[in-house]
């Protein structure tokens, strides 16, 4: 537990389990939530052992419903400040997959925090919502929606505030998996163990990738790929994956 409010745990020795642990208050992002995150980052990102993180929420009402609005109104927010939340990509840097693993309602915030992940599963009943138009507030984050949804969906989701269901969020490609609730832990895990299983520096080299071609144009991000994967073709491990499929054993690999 790094603080009340965020829980971090190690399953297996490589994957980081962090749970957002506010279920009365629908895992809503406060302080002590943000303190949590950043530090769960951070302890992710400074342990070579760790290679996949999931996100959650405790509970089975919600992911995360967003900013706790009676702590926004007590202090009287107005623009928040680029760094107010952990975002990762933006803020917070992980350079290693995240999985989240989305036990409910993923609105406002609770969609960010799903947006910024490279994987997501959700459960049966999940609800994914950018809700900002119903309380007057702003939603700037969602712009690298654009490379993640279509057009008009985003439109929908931006401009009624409305809410759309687990199912159709995976049609569209934002959601990887859907699960009942009481095989989403597992899924996530699932997820995390085969990412974990391959070789690291491909691993990373592919997230990076993926990020770097939303970024460019076609041609640019062909040079930059053949740049980013030279160090993957030099490696110990490069050498080491074929081996091992010829001696027909696992890899062991060094990440080196």
């Amino acid at each position: 537990m790094l603080n009340p409010e965020v829980d971090y745990e190690v399953v297996d020795g490589c994957i980081a389990v962090v749970t957002i642990n506010r279920p009365a208050q629908r895992n809503a992002i406060n302080r002590g939530v943000v303190d949590g995150l950043r530090r769960a980052w951070r302890a992710i990102e400074g342990d070579d052992a760790v290679r996949v993180g999931i996100l959650t929420g405790s509970g089975e009402q919600a992911f995360c419903a967003g900013m706790d609005l009676k702590e926004a109104a007590a202090t009287g927010l107005k623009v928040p400040p680029r760094d107010m939340l952990p975002v990762l990509g933006d803020v917070e840097h992980v350079g290693k997959p995240m999985i989240a693993a989305v036990n409910g309602v993923a609105y406002a915030g609770g969609f960010l925090f799903a947006q910024m992940c490279d994987l997501c599963v959700a459960a049966e009943h999940a609800r994914f919502g950018i809700t900002e138009a119903k309380v007057g507030r702003g939603m700037p984050w969602a712009a690298p929606l654009a490379h993640m949804l279509p057009q008009r969906v985003m439109m929908e989701l931006l401009l009624t505030g409305q809410p759309m269901s687990a199912q159709r969020a995976m049609a569209l490609g934002f959601v990887n998996d859907v699960v009942p609730m009481d095989r989403l832990r597992e899924r996530a895990l699932e997820l995390a163990r085969t990412i974990a299983a391959n070789a690291p520096l491909t691993v990373k080299a592919a997230r990076e990738l993926v990020y770097l071609s939303t970024e460019m144009g076609r041609s640019a991000a062909l040079r930059a790929a053949r740049h980013l994967f030279e160090g993957v073709y030099l490696s110990d491990d490069a050498q080491e994956g074929p081996k091992a499929f010829a001696e027909k054993r696992s890899p062991r690999w060094t990440g080196r």
